[in-house]
């Protein structure tokens, strides 16, 4: 993930497109069709007399509170002002249609959540271990606000990062840097906890279970820190600087273990991997445990006109094993590279990881939506270049035809909320004309909600509203969100409700591009599961009022 300046120029490499294949996901989901004429609310998404299957894709944004990057927008702001900017960015993500938020709530050993094992960030007050005054619970309050708009919250953690150089306040006695300071190096002007220290790693995953029983996160993220991005020393800048593991290696060694180095390092992390997928679908099964890894595959495994950075090598992440073994339901390889540079080539990258996708598990792509910036001021040196608004829809494009009905998540949330050249004008009239589902994961849970109770008010007024009421039967596995789609004259209009009421239009409104649709005739509901498997469809004809219960 892109959360400091010097990961930021890591990540100005450019990409081309590529090459035409059909998804290997092995996920059955419905490709999203756009209608040819953008409507307003909702839109038409079939004729017929039974509505269509429900469109599905991941669309998510990365809320960065590492260095105030998307939330809050700066340290020291009131509680007040820290929710206002939350729900800011939440109605804006609404408004986009988008349908999950990857909120990074451990930036760098620490919480944005009230916590036993770790301090308050500093990202918060500004000063680490200072909680927020008048106290609230950040965390809960994203995911409650989240759901309530039908958005899926996913918890972002850094697993080994104990502390940026750009970090301003004392360190507080609870931060791993004061309590288990053995656990800790100094990597440049960096902290990091040692993924060779087994008791560092016991850490970061009781740190990811803490939330994970305490909050009803929809996800747990990790992104691409494992072993830091290397750092250059002295005056060669092609000299790295090695991770300082000697003490943990060498008491590798002198416990006879017979991996070398490099192999050390990535074992160290695929076990901290493999123990979080378990450990999280042990606690709550339905919970989606998914990474966001440097884009490029491994030098011996990718396309031959792919160059770049090596994670395997350099990161010691063996990403196409955790993909092929299993260990994660979802992947957003970074792909941060427009559509028109061979060396990264946005497709044949979408390409090769779908192409490791062999136990069918998710791969949605991860944008660099936040390289669309602020119009330049004239005059001013050094300004990086600019993507136009029109770079990501091309990527979104991309994905739809190379993997129909996968996803992709928007890197990061502020360059919607800015709007920035009117990115989000472009994204609402075209690539988010439709709402959709986020796709379902069956190996999760294979069994869905049961088909859901029905019942409507009559019209308030001649042509006004119905209330509509969604009830589960007794002893059906709960809804998550409800899919609805309402039939105007022979169209059907799709929406997702967070909540089993709504209300719905008895006349279509005007200007929603729903042609010749008068009346509205019918409404089919279905239940959508945690994993997100849909129930049985019932379907409600509009001639037959049924009062509330």
């Amino acid at each position: 993930m892109v959360t400091d300046s010097a990961s930021l120029s890591r990540r100005t490499w450019l990409a081309s497109a590529g090459v035409t294949w059909v998804s290997l996901s092995g996920c059955v989901n419905v490709p999203l069709t756009l209608p040819s004429t953008p409507t307003h609310d909702t839109a038409v998404v079939s004729s017929g007399d039974q509505p269509p299957p429900a469109p599905r894709e991941f669309r998510a944004a990365w809320v960065a509170t590492v260095a105030n990057i998307d939330w809050p927008s700066r340290k020291g702001l009131s509680s007040a002002a820290q929710q206002d900017e939350m729900r800011g960015l939440l109605d804006r993500a609404v408004a986009l249609k988008l349908n999950a938020i990857i909120l990074q709530v451990r930036p760098c050993a620490d919480a944005i959540y009230p916590s036993e094992l770790e301090p308050w960030s500093e990202y918060l007050s500004g000063v680490q271990g200072q909680a927020p005054v008048p106290f609230y619970d950040p965390l809960a309050l994203w995911i409650t606000e989240a759901h309530a708009r039908g958005l899926e919250l996913h918890a972002w953690f850094n697993p080994f990062r104990a502390r940026l150089g750009e970090g301003k306040s004392p360190p507080s006695l609870l931060h791993v840097s004061q309590s288990r300071p053995q656990w800790v190096k100094a990597y440049g002007n960096q902290l990091w906890m040692d993924p060779g220290e087994p008791a560092a790693a016991a850490h970061s995953l009781a740190v990811v279970l803490e939330v994970l029983k305490r909050y009803d996160v929809d996800g747990i993220h990790l992104d691409d820190y494992f072993y830091p991005y290397p750092i250059s020393q002295g005056d060669d800048a092609k000299t790295e600087l090695d991770f300082p593991d000697q003490n943990t290696w060498q008491r590798f060694v002198d416990g006879g273990g017979q991996m070398a180095r490099d192999d050390w390092r990535r074992s160290n992390v695929d076990a901290l991997v493999r123990r979080l997928n378990t450990s999280i679908h042990q606690a709550k099964p339905w919970v989606r445990f998914g990474i966001s890894p440097f884009g490029i595959g491994r030098p011996d495994l990718r396309p031959a006109d792919i160059q770049g950075f090596s994670q395997y090598h350099k990161l010691y992440a063996d990403v196409e094993r955790w993909l092929q073994s299993g260990w994660l339901d979802y992947l957003v390889p970074q792909l941060y590279w427009p559509v028109d540079q061979k060396e990264q080539a946005f497709v044949p990258l979408l390409d090769y990881w779908h192409r490791q996708n062999t136990q069918g598990r998710h791969v949605w792509a991860g944008l660099f939506t936040s390289r669309v910036l602020v119009a330049p001021t004239p005059g001013v040196v050094g300004s990086k270049a600019s993507w136009p608004p029109e770079e990501i829809t091309r990527q979104i494009a991309a994905v739809r035809k190379q993997a129909p009905g996968t996803g992709h998540a928007h890197f990061s949330m502020v360059a919607l909320l800015q709007n920035r050249q009117g990115l989000v004008d472009v994204l609402r009239a075209d690539a988010y004309a439709v709402p959709a589902l986020v796709p379902a994961s069956p190996w999760l849970e294979s069994d869905a909600p049961m088909a859901p109770h029905v019942t409507s008010t009559a019209p308030m007024g001649a042509d006004g509203p119905r209330l509509i009421r969604l009830e589960l039967p007794a002893g059906s596995k709960p809804a998550a969100r409800w899919a609805v789609w309402l039939r105007y004259g022979d169209r059907w209009v799709f929406r997702v409700s967070a909540a089993p009421e709504l209300t719905v239009a008895a006349r279509r409104v005007p200007g929603s591009g729903i042609e010749g649709a008068d009346g509205l005739s019918s409404i089919v509901v279905s239940a959508i599961g945690r994993a997100g498997q849909e129930s049985p469809r019932k379907q409600l004809n509009m001639d037959r009022i049924e009062l509330w219960p």
